[in-house]
């Protein structure tokens, strides 16, 4: 096989992990996408010799995704060096992975700078070693795991910085459309429910499912035309084609998790549907 097609042979074999890493450092797959594909143009005009490919595309694409993040926002005034300052190595830090992957995970990972997110990521959910996310963060050991030390902390916050309904309501959409089964799970109360009026119905929308695994089933790797609107003043989701709503998902939030979706599409509904990005989910009321 000639050393060109050899190289991309290699590279694809790699590009559905080096996407689960970008997707869950930037919480975006179309931005993932970009960004391997950007360390696919690196690697195509690169003379220089690599050994490990797996761990060569792994850092060009956390670096990439790191660019990207500071990009977006800035690191904080204090230098990352200065975290080596009093951090010694904590056995319990490295026990914590199951602990800290947990309901909405993405969503509270806009809450980390840069840094903090990169390493947390790439340790607590893809195993890697701080020496390796040192590399890069260009940092050292000691700085890296006090980045994800620090991260750590901050996703398993106390309940009175819990998830609000709306990161619950994205959360779980963005697990549906990733087909991520055991995060839906996560994020549905025991006794979850899916319900709808009668005009939904008659649009094919299932009538009832009822308990946690049937509704993660059904929504897994779904939702992928759901846009986030208000319903009733709610988070919540809906279908929209040509502009218009066609259905509304009525989410019920509960103590951080989803307890019903009801599937909605009599008139006055949708008329009342208003449609919702970031920033003013953040000011609504």
């Amino acid at each position: 096989m000639p050393k060109e097609a050899q190289l991309t042979a290699q590279f694809e074999a790699e590009r559905p992990r080096l996407v689960r890493i970008a997707t869950r450092i930037l919480g975006a797959p179309d931005a993932a996408e970009d960004v391997v594909q950007q360390a696919w143009l690196r690697l195509h005009g690169t003379d220089a010799e690599i050994d490990n490919l797996p761990g060569w595309l792994t850092t060009v694409t956390s670096r990439l995704c790191l660019d990207q993040l500071r990009a977006r926002t800035p690191e904080p005034v204090e230098t990352i060096e200065a975290l080596d300052a009093g951090t010694a190595p904590d056995p319990a830090e490295d026990l914590a992975l199951a602990d800290t992957v947990g309901i909405a995970l993405q969503v509270v990972l806009d809450r980390l700078t840069p840094s903090e997110r990169v390493a947390f990521v790439l340790h607590d959910s893809f195993g890697f070693d701080f020496p390796m996310i040192a590399s890069m963060l260009g940092t050292t050991p000691a700085a890296a795991r006090k980045l994800a030390s620090r991260a750590r902390g901050k996703v398993a916050a106390p309940a009175d910085d819990a998830l609000s309904d709306w990161e619950v309501v994205d959360a779980f959409l963005l697990a549906a459309r990733e087909g991520d089964f055991s995060r839906l799970l996560e994020l549905l109360a025991p006794g979850a429910v899916v319900g709808a009026d009668p005009a939904a119905v008659t649009m094919g929308t299932p009538s009832h499912i009822e308990g946690a695994e049937q509704v993660a089933q059904f929504f897994n790797g779904a939702a992928k035309a759901a846009f986030p609107v208000f319903v009733d003043g709610r988070p919540g989701a809906a279908w929209i084609q040509h502009g218009q709503p066609r259905v509304a998902f009525d989410f019920v939030v509960t103590g951080g998790r989803v307890a019903s979706i009801t599937f909605r599409a009599a008139d006055d509904v949708l008329e009342a549907v208003v449609r919702r990005d970031g920033a003013e989910v953040r000011d609504r009321p």
